[in-house]
């Protein structure tokens, strides 16, 4: 479990996270892609996710800069991040969910995290999070307590709130 604070270093506890071992093998990636998401029946959620690289076979080939020199010469030997042959997909699947919340990247970093419990990097289980007090004020007639899984994916933060945790597979490599 891990404290987030503004200095960026984090205390452990001893709290694991409910999906321990396919949860380990998605928070072992570099970076995650949202691929998409859906529910299949009425507040039944699936999501895929893949991993993701630095592309270093594509390190220093040009990429589109709208038109902007100044931006081609920084990015000159770049390289992208892209899911990749050998990259592996998941696919994480609630019967049922309580709420689910898709930020874009960028807005969803900022604010005070401060006093966020956590266990995990990229694919995240919370005993303590602001999703979780915004539920419990906002919410009502759960049978069990909610848990928080939130995936950190470039582009999106996807924050889930189920009494239950994931069925987690992996459908491709």
């Amino acid at each position: 479990m891990r404290v987030s604070s503004s200095s960026g270093h984090s205390r452990k506890a001893r709290i694991m996270h409910p999906c321990q071992e396919k949860a380990a093998r998605i928070n072992q990636a570099e970076y995650l892609y949202l691929h998409s998401i859906r529910e299949p029946a009425d507040n039944q959620l699936e999501i895929f996710i893949e991993e993701a690289a630095v592309n270093e076979e594509r390190r220093g080939q040009s990429f589109a800069c709208a038109g902007r020199p100044e931006l081609a010469k920084i990015a000159g030997n770049a390289a992208p991040v892209d899911s990749t042959p050998g990259c592996l997909k998941f696919c994480l699947y609630w019967k049922h969910y309580a709420a689910y919340l898709v930020t874009e990247e960028m807005v969803g970093s900022c604010g005070n995290h401060d006093d966020k419990l956590y266990d995990g990097h990229l694919f995240r289980f919370y005993i303590k999070s602001h999703f979780l007090d915004h539920l419990s004020k906002d919410t009502g007639a759960h049978s069990n307590p909610l848990l928080h899984y939130k995936i950190i994916c470039l582009n999106h933060l996807v924050d889930v709130a189920s009494e239950n945790s994931p069925e987690i597979e992996i459908v491709s490599t």
